[in-house]
């Protein structure tokens, strides 16, 4: 082979290795970006999926449906009376606390509809909620699942207690995140 060939090959070689090298610099970037963004979220959609690949796929399709939405934030006004309504369904819960978990689990959906997240049913909205929300997806699911032994009067008060704080997390969380997004088409 002459010199003239090797040094060809050579850079032929050398271009692939620092594609190859940058290319992987970028997925793990963007691997790092998605952790962050979606918290625990991000292990679940792995355990779901069963690769990461696929939980990527998965995450950016959510992030991709998440900008077509119009969430909106929740005018001061309509803030205080959310608090002044948590706050009455808090007092509630001394005397009728699977009551009171009910209203919250529906004070939070009103909440949601309210920001713009669409109905389209419970894993949907935890699809969607992920997006922005990841972090305090886990507590919101404890409360769901207490929500459901409630319905049955098998929570225990203690449980009860639990769910009323698990959703006054996403509660709280949902009131404070105010940028509005998307430019949903129609």
């Amino acid at each position: 082979m002459s010199t003239g060939m090797v040094l060809i090959v050579a850079a032929v070689v050398a271009v692939v290795v620092v594609g190859f090298v940058a290319g992987t610099a970028v997925h793990r970037r963007r691997r790092a970006v998605l952790r962050d963004r979606f918290g625990p979220e991000y292990e679940r959609a792995v355990e779901a999926t069963g690769s990461r690949r696929a939980a990527e796929q998965e995450l950016d399709a959510r992030e991709r449906r998440f900008a077509e939405l119009e969430i909106k934030p929740v005018p001061g006004e309509a803030r205080e009376q959310y608090a002044r309504r948590w706050m009455r369904i808090q007092e509630e819960f001394v005397d009728r606390p699977e009551a009171a978990v009910r209203d919250a689990d529906e004070l939070v959906a009103m909440l949601m509809r309210d920001r713009g997240y669409p109905d389209e049913g419970h894993e949907q909205r935890l699809r969607d909620l992920s997006v922005r929300h990841g972090r305090v997806l886990e507590d919101y699911r404890a409360a769901l699942e207490v929500r459901a032994m409630s319905t049955g009067k098998s929570a225990t008060t203690e449980q009860l207690r639990g769910a009323m704080m698990h959703y006054r997390t996403l509660f709280d969380d949902l009131l404070a995140d105010g940028e509005p997004t998307g430019t949903r088409r129609s």
